[in-house]
């Protein structure tokens, strides 16, 4: 277990950056003002790369929830989805938001530890926005942002985790503290305000100021290591001291979700964590974990909407035991088993 994506679910950096002159509060500019941004900075990627260019305000809202769940999108851009624009690349790892909480949002998204790749990632296409716009920026404050808490270098980096042992043995609680002491911060599934779901927590940076970029990711990366050395320490603990009981909760959950009838979201992102222990831990063997993963927002609500074809004699619970049940015996088997 010494490979960190057996931790590190994705990795995450973001900036924020707003032009100057303008309100930052999205909602007090006029159309002319939300116009020229929209046009300028949607032109700017198409010149750039091969974007997807959404308004929200042509989507439904089940379309905007379904991205929300893809982690494309946050529930601030939902809530100005009069005005707010996505953009993306075609797999949805660079991704820019239009009017969100500042005038523009960068995302770059890695699967697993790899929080240089996404700065790397993002860079350039941050150098060329700051270059065509007249970027809000002050010498003693730097890039100025709605809220004062992003002022500075305007970046967070973030490490999508998956922490079982840690959560079994009652840490985390404990870690949120010293995350704390170190300028970070330990959230739920779905960012901030949300709860943790399937043991997958968000560890960023908050506030950081005096920090450059590279200070911030070093303080995030340093605080990982950590935590990746405890959580694999205490699963082999775990497993050891409680093989049976273990092996039960994952065969069980394997069953469960090869065999519903009906199955709830919250239930099945629990159920999909057990076994990603169960894999871990080589009670199970998971043919491909990056597809996997994805499960926990193919069955989500929206997603599973926007990909099965629903008949008025089928409600979603059920939908999603079957769509679950036929990928979960695609990808799972017991270790020792062909």
């Amino acid at each position: 277990m010494s490979n960190f994506n057996s931790v590190a679910i994705s990795s995450r950096i973001r900036f924020a950056r707003n032009l100057s002159g303008l309100s930052f509060l999205p909602k007090k500019l006029d159309s002319n003002q939300i116009s020229y941004l929209v046009d300028s900075v949607s032109a700017l990627l198409m010149a750039s790369g091969d974007y997807t260019i959404m308004p929200l305000s042509s989507m439904p809202l089940s379309r905007c929830k379904a991205l929300l769940e893809r982690h494309v999108i946050s529930k601030e851009l939902i809530e100005n989805k009069e005005i707010s624009i996505v953009a993306t690349n075609e797999d949805e790892t660079l991704i820019f938001m239009i009017f969100e909480e500042d005038h523009i949002r960068e995302q770059s998204v890695c699967q697993g530890f790899n929080l240089e790749e996404a700065f790397n990632n993002l860079l350039p296409m941050d150098e060329k926005i700051c270059k065509s716009f007249n970027i809000a920026y002050d010498d003693e404050f730097g890039f100025l942002t709605a809220s004062p808490s992003n002022l500075g270098n305007a970046m967070r980096a973030s490490v999508m985790v998956f922490l079982p042992a840690l959560e079994r043995s009652g840490r985390i609680a404990e870690l949120i503290r010293e995350a704390s002491a170190f300028n970070l911060t330990f959230r739920g599934i779905y960012g901030e305000g949300s709860k943790a779901l399937g043991s997958i927590y968000q560890i960023s940076n908050q506030g950081m100021f005096a920090c450059t970029e590279e200070e911030i990711i070093d303080r995030v990366s340093d605080f990982f290591y950590n935590i990746f050395k405890e959580e694999t320490s205490l699963r082999k603990k775990l497993f050891d001291e409680n093989h049976d009981k273990i092996c039960d909760e994952v065969f069980r959950a394997l069953a469960i979700l090869e065999n519903s009838y009906v199955l709830e979201e919250t239930e099945m992102i629990n159920l999909l964590s057990l076994v990603r222990l169960g894999h871990e831990l080589e009670i199970v063997k998971i043919k491909d974990v990056d597809l996997f993963m994805k499960l926990y927002y193919h069955g989500a609500s929206a997603n599973l909407h926007e990909i099965r074809v629903f008949s008025q004699d089928k409600e979603e619970n059920k939908v999603r035991s079957e769509y679950i049940a036929k990928r979960v015996k695609n990808l799972v088997e017991i270790r020792g088993k062909k």
